[in-house]
């Protein structure tokens, strides 16, 4: 195998490995603060509906906890494996939260099994709530110290290379690198906004199903609120980034919205085509990239026209930056559309199409997670770590990376149909009539 075939399976190979944990890793970040949320309500309503959905998320979330272990160590065995020489330069100056993650990983599935375990062993239900509060909190942990390499990559500092010898290295500089605020912030308030819509796809999809059970129309109108408020979150973050983008990569800005000539005013591109490298059929917002560029309508922006050829990222990020804002944005307005149909009592959220609209929304925000993280990657591209080596210096010349690519893609389907087949039965063979019946047997049983 070819150095260039090396490096073309050790991309596809890790966007593979990335996609898929992904999807786990944002159920991982996102569920806790979920059932965190869900349990204080029924203790603070005395509400049984709000602890059995506490009960029920969590058993779900234990099935993708596994998954994103199996996972998460894959990416940790590739970086090796398949960037070699990435990891000798970056891992001597950014190994710290690297091990700092493991340790919250730790700390999270060590309070995870106690609340496990000790369900009914209190008699004072809010020390049983105390545990899930490090559980959230590492998992959120998690998050923002992997976040925190990946946003190194982007904005490397704390280190000085000098004839190829590192040199005053600060792991401590390197961790609170420029691209590290908006990066942690959009990735947990991402995390927290896909987690609710998906609980809510589900909720919608068994009142869908025929069970018109309070408890389901329960867990969909609170799943749609703590959705709707991370969206607008989100949004914010997102401005933040792009202002961001524009003051240290401005080359990723400039390609995602086919920004070619540096110019004052500029408007922001959505879809469209290029032919020839001119812009058609693009719906054009006067003004607007120079406003999320830099808060003024008037600013400049700078164009792609300022940097090499061999520097620009490639020009299709333009639509995966698009589609991520498009999902963004038509999840906000559902979940704010729902929110006030129920508080001013609008019949029409009630009907089947806005509830198959619910659904679709959870794949959907889902989509943006993925559309994020291939925008985050490619739109780096040609570096692996900006300014200072490009991902072909930093692949593996093995030629072994084509069958490595079979046998993981062989796991994570395995991986996917498993924990598929495992939470669908799970759920369907407990209903929550069922659970309720038993649980009203039980105090039954109690007080006699």
């Amino acid at each position: 195998m070819g150095n260039e075939q090396s490096i073309f399976f050790s991309r596809v190979l890790t966007e593979l490995t990335l996609s898929f944990h992904i999807i786990y890793a944002t159920i991982g970040v996102g569920i806790p603060l979920m059932i965190l949320i869900a349990q204080w309500l029924g203790i603070k309503k005395q509400d049984e509906h709000y602890i059995l959905l506490a009960r029920r998320w969590t058993r779900g979330f234990v099935i993708t906890v596994a998954v994103g272990v199996v996972t998460g160590t894959a990416i940790g065995l590739q970086l090796s494996l398949l960037w070699p020489s990435f990891m000798e330069l970056a891992g001597n100056v950014i190994s710290l939260p690297l091990f700092m993650e493991v340790f919250a990983f730790f700390f999270e599935a060590i309070f995870l099994g106690i609340y496990l375990y000790t369900w009914d062993r209190f008699e004072n239900q809010k020390k049983h709530l105390l545990l899930l509060i490090p559980v959230a909190v590492g998992a959120s942990a998690s998050s923002v110290f992997i976040t925190m390499v990946n946003a190194f990559m982007n904005a490397p500092q704390g280190f000085d290379l000098v004839n190829g010898q590192l040199v005053n290295i600060n792991p401590i500089l390197a961790m609170f690198n420029p691209a590290m605020p908006t990066k942690v912030a959009h990735v947990v308030a991402t995390a927290y906004m896909t987690s609710a819509f998906v609980l809510a796809s589900i909720g919608a999809f068994r009142l869908l199903k025929g069970s018109n059970h309070i408890y389901h129309k329960k867990a969909l109108f609170l799943t749609m609120k703590i959705g709707l408020i991370f969206s607008i979150a989100t949004a914010i973050i997102g401005d933040f980034s792009g202002k961001y983008l524009a003051e240290y990569q401005p080359e990723k800005l400039a390609a995602a919205e086919w920004h070619f000539e540096t110019h004052e005013g500029a408007p922001l591109m959505l879809y469209g085509v290029l032919d020839d490298g001119e812009v058609k059929y693009a719906l054009k917002i006067p003004y607007a990239l120079s406003i999320l560029a830099h808060g003024n309508p008037n600013s400049e922006v700078i164009g792609l026209n300022e940097f090499p050829e061999d520097e620009v990222p490639p020009f299709y990020i333009h639509y995966l930056f698009d589609t991520m804002v498009t999902i963004g944005m038509w999840m906000a307005a559902l979940s704010l559309l729902y929110v006030l149909g129920v508080w001013l009592k609008w019949s029409f959220i009630h009907t089947r199409w806005f509830r198959w609209l619910i659904v679709l929304g959870g794949p959907l925000s889902m989509l943006a997670i993925e559309l994020g993280w291939w925008f985050a990657e490619v739109g780096r591209q040609p570096w692996i770590l900006r300014g200072y080596m490009k991902v072909e210096d930093a692949a593996t010349t093995s030629g072994q990376v084509d069958l490595m690519l079979v046998l993981f893609a062989g796991l994570y389907l395995l991986l996917a149909i498993g924990s598929t087949y495992v939470l669908t039965r799970m759920f369907r063979k407990n209903t929550v009539e069922q659970e309720l019946a038993d649980r009203e047997l039980e105090k039954e049983g109690e007080f006699r």
